[in-house]
């Protein structure tokens, strides 16, 4: 079988969603698509997330070569992540990602299912 949709899944699909399904990645991500950010600007942007998470995510982002950590050598030190090529090749995916949310699961004006069966848009 196989094809674009068949049943066996390609490898590098599937490490594509092993690094950026985890929790909170696509969020970080977001944030970082806007620009160059410091760390406890990102743990005071993304709710919920600990500071000890954010270091571990931004540790498998940067290797992976999806965000790269530059040092400024000022006093004090000055620490910021930004998106890689690679990372900003994730833009178009994580805006599409934003559209199916603000269709389906962002808005209080949901469209009803039989809205959504008929192609409807719910007003805004």
């Amino acid at each position: 079988m196989g094809g674009k949709y068949g049943d066996e899944l390609c490898p590098r699909y599937q490490r594509a969603i092993d690094i950026i399904g985890k929790r909170w990645t696509c969020l970080i991500l977001r944030v970082l698509l806007a620009g160059p950010r410091r760390f406890g600007y990102i743990e005071d942007v993304v709710a919920g997330l600990s500071a000890r998470m954010l270091s571990e995510r931004l540790k498998e982002l940067e290797a992976c070569g999806i965000v790269e950590r530059r040092v400024y050598p000022e006093t004090p030190v000055r620490i910021e992540y930004m998106l890689t090529e690679k990372g900003r090749g994730l833009q178009r995916a994580l805006d599409e990602l934003q559209r199916w949310a603000d269709r389906w699961e962002c808005s209080e004006n949901r469209p009803t299912a039989s809205a959504a069966a008929s192609g409807q848009q719910s007003p805004t």
